[in-house]
């Protein structure tokens, strides 16, 4: 049994997609690596390459062939996220969510105050997490180069002609 080109392009966006959430999650979760906001925004298009890898398997061939160039949009999307993380991590410019910087207001007495903290602390997005010891690479250039090749992986295959 061979599958067609199509089905295989649809894999490759689904796999590529859920890659990189397992290695997100996986270095969260078993690594212990805290994620910042930008972070967690970087996770989306991931997500969405999944459903739409998932789409392309289960819809007829037209509509499979539009989902399939739709699945280069979140790669894309994900260089933009991490391009703008990375920016912040080098401060090149300072983060657009509120939520990665800490507000210096305190009012009130400390007790008011350590009932206000979220139960898990929240990491800066400014502050870089380096997998690999030793390599100057954070885990969010590394994720940029990953959305760049993968953009260039489903673009190839979407473009090859069929023998």
């Amino acid at each position: 049994m061979t599958v067609s080109q199509d089905r295989l392009t649809a894999w490759i966006i689904l796999l590529l997609g859920a890659a990189a959430l397992a290695v997100a999650y996986g270095s969260q979760y078993g690594l212990g690596m805290a994620p910042c906001d930008l972070c967690y925004w970087e996770r989306w298009p991931y997500r969405a390459a999944i459903l739409i890898g998932l789409l392309a398997l289960i819809l007829p061939r037209p509509v499979r062939r539009f989902l399939l160039w739709l699945g280069v949009l979140p790669f894309l999307a994900n260089i933009g996220i991490a391009g703008l993380h990375v920016g912040v991590e080098r401060g090149f410019w300072p983060s657009p969510l509120p939520e990665c910087s800490a507000a210096n207001i305190f009012k009130g007495s400390l007790s008011t105050l350590m009932s206000g903290l979220p139960a898990t602390p929240a990491k800066p997005c400014d502050a870089p997490n380096f997998l690999i010891p030793g390599l100057p690479i954070s885990f969010t250039t590394m994720d940029l180069i990953y959305a760049a090749i993968c953009s260039a992986i489903v673009v190839f295959c979407l473009t090859r002609r069929r023998a």
